[in-house]
């Protein structure tokens, strides 16, 4: 990770270094906390955040979920990243940012209605997720032995830390396996996603994906889905199974730091001709598009910085 220059704690700026939590951090030891993950990307105009206003919102309502009650508004959160894209003096091509809610110092023990919530938002420059060649050649994808909790046990729809668990233990047998990134059934044994993405396939034309029914309602996700339209693609919203994706004609992984990755390999089978379909090039280059200011058409997603 490479360092930038300030954090933003609790309405201020700190320096990077200086951005730390006592040992006895409640999150720390119970796993209850809220984050989003946001991009920024460096457009003709300067710095432009998408979908500033969604990703804010969305982890206001992880919060209410996890019974978290971040003393910020929306409006004041979305003021901090702004403001700290700028005070950062970032020059590459895209920025992440992290705002990151969670319980602090000065309460122990499972209940934690006393405990003192901090908020904080971090922004680096990062590259591809899943690498660079990923993004133009695909990646090798392994449905792995970790499923996605049941609605009964957990909270799908919340970006909340603990849920991470199940993403990082999936995400680690993938590649000491030899893959790249996992994919996750849920409980009844349909595709639910991948450990920090969304699953698409292409089959017979129509582009499909799973309903969001134990995992996050990804803001990515909806952004393909409404591009794809627009496109005259007709996209399906449907359960799918392990055998229908491993004769898809074309697979693809969406997210904020995923962006649309190609995926050419799932469980040792080839997904159609072993590289980045044709479909999936449409869409991955309409969504740079987007995200770098070069489509009009979809201008109000993004928030400029300068």
């Amino acid at each position: 990770m490479e360092a930038a220059k300030y954090i933003w704690m609790n309405g201020k700026f700190v320096s990077w270094d200086d951005a730390k939590v006592h040992v006895l951090t409640h999150t720390i030891h119970y796993g209850n906390g809220v984050i989003e993950g946001t991009k920024a990307y460096r457009t003709e105009r300067g710095y432009a955040i998408f979908r500033l206003n969604d990703h804010t919102k969305r982890l206001k309502e992880s919060a209410k979920m996890t019974l978290i009650d971040i003393p910020f508004s929306v409006e004041e959160l979305n003021q901090a990243q702004i403001d700290l894209i700028r005070k950062n003096e970032f020059d590459g091509d895209n920025v992440y940012l992290r705002p990151f809610a969670f319980l602090g110092y000065g309460v122990m023990g499972i209940y934690h209605k006393n405990v003192p919530v901090e908020t904080a938002i971090a922004a680096w420059e990062w590259g591809a997720y899943l690498g660079e060649e990923g993004m133009k050649k695909g990646i090798k994808l392994k449905i792995v032995s970790m499923t996605r909790p049941a609605n009964t046990s957990n909270m799908g729809k919340a970006k909340a830390t603990g849920n991470y668990l199940n993403s990082q233990m999936a995400k680690y047998e993938a590649i000491d396996c030899g893959y790249d990134e996992a994919l996750l059934l849920d409980d009844q044994g349909y595709v639910a996603e991948a450990s920090g993405a969304s699953f698409f396939m292409v089959r017979n034309g129509e582009l499909i994906t799973p309903p969001s029914d134990n995992a996050l309602e990804s803001i990515t996700q909806k952004t393909v889905i409404e591009m794809a339209q627009n496109m005259g693609i007709n996209v399906v919203r449907r359960r799918i199974t392990r055998e229908e994706i491993y004769i898809a004609d074309e697979a693809f992984l969406t997210g904020t730091a995923a962006e649309i990755t190609p995926v050419r390999l799932i469980d040792a089978r080839v997904i159609g001709n072993g590289a980045r379909g044709e479909m999936t090039e449409k869409i991955q280059s309409a969504y740079f598009d987007i995200v770098f200011g070069r489509n009009r058409e979809y201008e109000h997603y993004l928030t400029y910085v300068n």
